[in-house]
């Protein structure tokens, strides 16, 4: 196996990582081989390991990398989520229960991530329902000021709770986003068995 052949695999291999971690892997190998050189290429090879196990590593270790870094936006977190399912999928263990992980993992976000925005929703119909009951309410201020009072309360506490409830949803799906990157990072980095 020569040098393109090798990249050529490598890159396969890599491929369904972010574009920034997949150039970021392909330089340190384009320049680990710069340095060898052309007389020293086999060695090269040999050094890396086989360009399968050397792409597992790397998946793993970008999800241990990604792990440790806070999340900054959803984008990112979903990357971070799909590094670490990569990270599991390359880990030395058997295909059937990496598969079951796999499944049980993806399952549990696709469902707290559908509750979480099923109430988000719900918040945002309670908050945009309040708006119309405040305009009654001013109406009502020069009708029947105890209603109209009343009225502007109720709409006001409707807002009040439906924006507390939407900050509360967001900030909720960013720590659990956070915390299932971490947790697959750690299953990444337990399942890393290759040295380098």
């Amino acid at each position: 196996m020569g040098r393109a052949e090798y990249m050529r695999c490598l890159q396969h291999r890599l491929r369904r990582l972010p574009r920034e971690d997949f150039d970021k892997a392909v330089a340190y190998f384009e320049e680990y081989f710069d340095e060898a050189g052309a007389e020293n290429e086999e060695q090269a090879i040999e050094d890396l390991g086989m360009p399968d196990m050397a792409a597992d590593q790397i998946i793993r270790e970008f999800a241990v990398e990604n792990a440790k870094e806070p999340v900054k936006n959803v984008r990112r977190s979903f990357s971070v989520i799909w590094i670490g399912l990569l990270a599991v999928f390359a880990a030395p263990i058997g295909l059937p229960l990496a598969l079951a992980l796999g499944a049980v993992g993806l399952a549990l976000i696709i469902v707290v991530m559908s509750l979480i925005f099923a109430f988000i929703v719900c918040a945002f119909c309670m908050a945009a329902a309040s708006l119309p009951c405040i305009a009654v309410s001013i109406w009502l201020l020069f009708t029947s000021f105890a209603d109209g009072a009343a009225t502007l309360g109720m709409g006001l506490i409707g807002l009040g709770v439906g924006i507390w409830l939407i900050m509360g949803c967001v900030v909720f799906s960013k720590w659990f986003l956070h915390l299932m990157t971490r947790l697959f990072g750690k299953v990444a980095k337990g399942g890393s068995t290759y040295e380098k």
